[in-house]
């Protein structure tokens, strides 16, 4: 009897085993394979992440927007010329090279809103070439390696039933949690990327503030609000690169489940710097 209870104890253990190792492979394979494509969607830019949107962004932005931009323009550069003759004691000191300076002003606005695109295309060249700069830093870094699953099956084969048991449906909970944390991962890098179309969409207006100095504020404090979306992605990819390292610095010990709630853990830490990225750049570059 006790042989047969034994025999039956083997086997079933042997199941919760093998169904053990299976959530804990495919679990850390959905985080692994968000993490490791994460390089390549960050360091795109917005006309190469999808044409289609891009294209059709583009085109609203140029037949609707821009029109009321140029409305803007007008009253910015009407505007910009009473200020400037009244500025001279209405008339009385009047000189000529005003009106020469406010065709230079009002000829550059234009040209700014004439070539928004390239403008905006322009800083994300920028962001984009410092991410492929960066990408290297996590390159096959993320992911948990055979031999640290292998440590991982040695040990819960060394445990009794009951820790077997116990660690099975842990090992449920903590495979929703990670493709919870992979899903975070995913709405955070297409978060980025449709905030960059919704603030490309309305390029022109800030860019028509330019003619005038009190005005420009809009349009300067916008530039520097694409400058910190290009600059989230590679802050986006040193985040990758320190969770790659602390994941490769999990020891697997006897407490198991310590070192798996631990990479967890690593994780959850993962998704919360993810969404403090924007915030941040928006702080270094001082925009709101």
């Amino acid at each position: 009897m006790d042989s047969v209870i034994e025999k039956f104890t083997e086997w079933l253990k042997g199941i919760l085993v093998s169904g053990i190792m299976n959530n804990l492979s495919g679990m850390f394979a959905s985080v692994n394979e968000k993490v490791g494509t994460v390089a390549s969607e960050i360091g795109t830019t917005p006309s190469e992440f999808s044409p289609a949107v891009f294209s059709m962004i583009r085109n609203l932005s140029e037949t609707v927007i821009l029109p009321v931009a140029g409305i803007i323009l007008t009253f910015i550069a009407c505007y910009e010329l009473i200020q400037m003759v009244t500025e001279h004691n209405n008339l009385a000191n009047l000189d000529t090279w005003i009106f020469f300076k406010w065709i230079f002003k009002t000829a550059v606005a234009v040209l700014l809103i004439s070539n928004t695109f390239d403008i905006v295309m322009a800083v994300f060249d920028v962001g984009q070439y410092i991410v492929q700069q960066s990408s290297g830093l996590i390159q096959g870094g993320t992911a948990i390696d055979d031999g640290m699953m292998s440590g991982m099956q040695s040990v819960i084969e060394g445990m009794e039933l009951g820790e077997v048991i116990g660690l099975y449906l842990q090992s449920f909970l903590v495979q929703f949690l990670v493709h919870v944390l992979s899903a975070a991962i995913f709405v955070i890098v297409y978060g980025r990327m449709i905030e960059i179309y919704l603030m490309t969409s309305l390029a022109p207006i800030p860019m028509a503030t330019f003619g005038n100095r009190e005005q420009s504020q809009m349009g300067q404090n916008y530039l520097k609000s694409l400058a910190a979306l290009s600059l989230q992605g590679f802050l986006i990819m040193i985040c990758i690169a320190i969770y790659s390292v602390l994941v490769q610095t999990v020891s697997v010990s006897d407490d198991i489940i310590g070192s798996l709630w631990g990479i967890v853990g690593y994780t959850v830490l993962l998704c919360f710097t993810l969404f403090k990225t924007g915030s941040v750049a928006q702080k270094v570059l001082s925009a709101h």
